[in-house]
């Protein structure tokens, strides 16, 4: 088994705090702690929305020097978890990828994929086999 800091992390970022954690308390029933995770949800003021400074703590706290793969719900947390990933620096921005796939279903199957000790890549395009076409 894999130690947690060798595995790629997951971040899940929602509009919703609800929707992040919810997804997040998924993630961890399915694959315990073998992967660092993190996730966030709503704007600063408590209303629905995302912040990129959160964003950027929550890739901080997922951190692993295998990448982060990242889940979004809407337009605006992709926006802004560029953003987020320009706010990191240019190396471990390379080891960053915000994911084209269902917010739940491919951070469990991504997690899953991850939790064996996957490459960024592989998480990934899992995690993608699931978007429509």
């Amino acid at each position: 088994m894999t130690s947690r800091n060798e595995n790629v992390g997951i971040v899940i970022v929602s509009h919703s705090p609800l929707v992040a954690r919810g997804a997040a308390d998924m993630v961890r029933q399915m694959v315990g702690d073998s992967v660092p995770l993190a996730w966030c949800g709503g704007n600063p003021a408590g209303g629905l929305g995302t912040d990129p400074g959160t964003i950027l703590k929550a890739i901080e706290e997922a951190w692993s020097d295998a990448g982060v793969a990242i889940f979004v719900d809407l337009g605006g947390a992709e926006t802004n978890s560029e953003m987020a990933i320009e706010m990191i620096g240019k190396v471990r921005a390379a080891r960053i990828v915000i994911c084209n796939a269902p917010i739940v279903e491919g951070a469990v199957i991504a997690a899953a994929e991850a939790s064996g000790g996957a490459s960024l890549a592989k998480v990934v395009a899992t995690a993608q086999e699931l978007s429509p076409s």
